[in-house]
């Protein structure tokens, strides 16, 4: 069998055949030990010194390596910038709540091809999908700042346009000898791609759903999220009705409050009459500047006064004021930072 980029993502018995194990135990030894951020075979103490000789002469461990971080004191969020194989960069985040509780924050692609008007990441254009192990390998990374008990698919990309390695991902952080995450702490956040919340609905497994949905009026939805042009509000409803009749999930919708632009009373009005006959959450959160992009985030004027159109309305929704805003928290900015200043120095 031909050696892999990165051993991450390989079952032990993949592991046995890959690395040609003399004994099959030896395979599952790896794999924890892989699991717990170890890379280098000689610090793997319950191998044999003469197989650690042998595997450390064979083959890179990982895929990826930390070239940017940034930490911000104010809120406990670390933001990774990560180089790949290829020498793509893609970002993390380690995320705290206020119970000191973390939160991967993972992407899915390199890159994004929905360009979401509002968002960094939407500049980049979409340059590839990502391997399950390497969105594996951006959790080890991550999990090395302080352990986490809840993932979130939310970084760059649209994770159900590669729903394959995104879910050969989860499976290997609810494996019991690796992290063994329960799958209701696992969130998947979609901009709305209609047959990939199909297809995670017919998995069948308990994982919870986002989607951005930023306003529910079409003519303003297709300006700011072009995916509403091929799915529209209509039959973006349609397929969540049906995720929800065959397993009874509540979801959430990300409502980011763009500055002037989604936060009338007519916003309020289209929003509460979308959400009817829909069991859902709309989760409001104030929008996190780029420098680069056009919108603003509001003030709390203009949030409170959205807040009580949405009660007036009858519309049930929490407040999320942005982690990681001081570490470039938008999705894309510290990547994309990071490509222009390696190529300023070029």
């Amino acid at each position: 069998m031909a050696l892999p980029l990165s051993l991450y993502g390989l079952s032990p018995e993949d592991l046995v055949k890959v690395l040609e194990l003399p004994r099959p135990f030896e395979g599952k030894q790896i794999y924890r030990w892989l699991a717990k951020g170890v890379t280098d075979f000689q610090e793997m103490s319950d191998l044999s010194k003469a197989e650690r000789e042998r595997l450390s002469g064979l083959m890179p461990k990982a895929t990826s390596s930390e070239v940017a971080d940034q930490h911000a004191d104010s809120d406990g969020s670390t933001k990774l910038a990560l180089k790949l194989y290829d020498g793509s960069l893609v970002e993390c985040v380690m995320l705290e709540n206020g119970k000191g509780e973390h939160t991967a924050c993972l992407s899915s692609q390199v890159g994004c091809a929905q360009h979401c008007a509002f968002c960094r990441t939407g500049t980049m254009g979409l340059e590839r999908n990502l391997a399950a192990e390497e969105i594996i390998e951006q959790f080890i990374h991550l999990n090395k700042i302080e352990p986490a008990s809840h993932i979130v698919f939310m970084g760059m990309g649209e994770p159900l346009a590669n729903l394959d390695n995104v879910l050969r991902a989860i499976a290997y952080f609810h494996d019991k000898d690796t992290f063994n995450l329960s799958l209701r702490r696992i969130t998947i956040s979609t901009s709305g791609v209609v047959p990939g919340i199909r297809r995670l609905a017919a998995t069948n497994l308990p994982l919870r759903l986002a989607v951005s949905l930023v306003s529910a009026d079409d003519r303003l939805r297709n300006e700011l999220m072009p995916v509403n042009r091929t799915f529209p509000l209509a039959d973006l409803k349609r397929a969540l009705q049906e995720y929800q009749e065959g397993g009874g999930k509540r979801f959430t919708f990300e409502y980011c409050m763009l500055g002037g632009t989604n936060t009338t009373e007519s916003s309020a009005k289209k929003l509460a009459a979308y959400i009817r006959g829909l069991d859902v959450i709309v989760n409001l959160i104030p929008y996190n500047e780029a420098a680069e992009l056009p919108w603003s985030r509001p003030d709390e004027k203009e949030i409170g006064k959205f807040c009580r159109y949405l009660d007036m309305f009858g519309v049930k929704y929490t407040i999320r004021y942005s982690k990681g805003r001081g570490v470039n928290g938008a999705c894309g900015q510290l990547a994309t930072k990071t490509k222009e200043k390696a190529g300023s120095n070029q």
